[in-house]
């Protein structure tokens, strides 16, 4: 007689554990889709529309936005059903913007760079759609014009966006592309191809240069900034006038800038060795 050996209790309950914690993984992951459908481009989006650019279908796009409004993160418009980013993403960011080891740790590079260079050096952080300048250093009491801290920029036309834009993801380099690449100034990159090949050139080169593609009186070389884990998320610039910063002084600040952006990353725990 064939024997019947029973089920052991303990593999089932870690199956099922492991099923439900893929589950959870799954339905995370299309809340970041739908999150992700929405950017400075496309700040109202209805449910058609989440659920086209999230790739899925409409009741699980409904069931997920219910869920996302829920807890802040969606807000939705009473008078035409449209969905937008809620409140409560923006309390979290500014949270972590104030929490965020990036700040406390680059001053002081900041600062040797401002003084070596003799121009101002900024600090900015991608957002997955633009970066934000969160600090910046002067080299003296030089009146300057440039951007703000908490100033946004875009990222495929200043050096500390293309520093950052060229290690990110394709479908996030796509999604930048697909929102538009509007010309500032008659240097700005707005040819697709274009900005893919100027892309490439950062990954292999290390650092970035802004001539004179956002503001016409700006030129700025720009490195990226990588976290514990090897993500570039940040990035920092020697930023002048275009009568200061010819173009072979900006390539003669590129290894200062280059190693400016490897101290913060290995100060803040990147390993390039690992």
């Amino acid at each position: 007689m064939k024997r019947i050996t029973p089920p052991d209790p303990v593999a089932a309950a870690s199956s099922e554990r492991a099923q439900d914690d893929k589950s959870r993984i799954q339905s995370i992951g299309k809340m970041m889709d739908i999150l992700e459908c929405f950017s400075p481009v496309h700040r109202h989006r209805t449910l058609a529309q989440v659920a086209e650019a999230a790739g899925l279908p409409r009741p699980t796009a409904h069931r997920m936005l219910t869920a996302l409004r829920e807890i802040g993160f969606i807000d939705q418009d009473a008078r035409n059903g449209s969905y937008s980013l809620g409140i409560r993403l923006f309390e979290l960011g500014s949270t972590a913007l104030a929490n965020m080891d990036l700040l406390r740790e680059a001053k002081p590079f900041m600062d040797k760079l401002a003084r070596l260079a003799g121009e101002s050096s900024h600090l900015g952080v991608f957002n997955g759609f633009e970066v934000i300048v969160v600090e910046r250093e002067e080299p003296g009491e030089r009146p300057v014009r440039s951007m703000r801290p908490t100033e946004s920029s875009p990222a495929y036309c200043t050096g500390v966006g293309k520093a950052v834009l060229a290690f990110q993801r394709p479908e996030v380099i796509d999604r930048t592309i697909e929102a538009g690449l509007k010309a500032y100034t008659t240097n700005t990159i707005t040819q697709p191809a274009a900005l893919r090949k100027e892309l490439t050139a950062i990954r292999k080169r290390g650092y970035a240069i802004d001539d004179s593609e956002h503001e016409i009186w700006v030129r700025c070389v720009a490195a990226p900034i990588r976290n514990p884990s090897g993500h570039v998320f940040a990035s920092i610039s020697a930023t002048g006038a275009v009568d200061r910063m010819s173009h072979d002084r900006v390539h003669q600040l590129a290894p200062l800038v280059v190693q400016t952006a490897d101290s913060i990353s290995r100060q803040l725990g990147y390993d390039p060795r690992a």
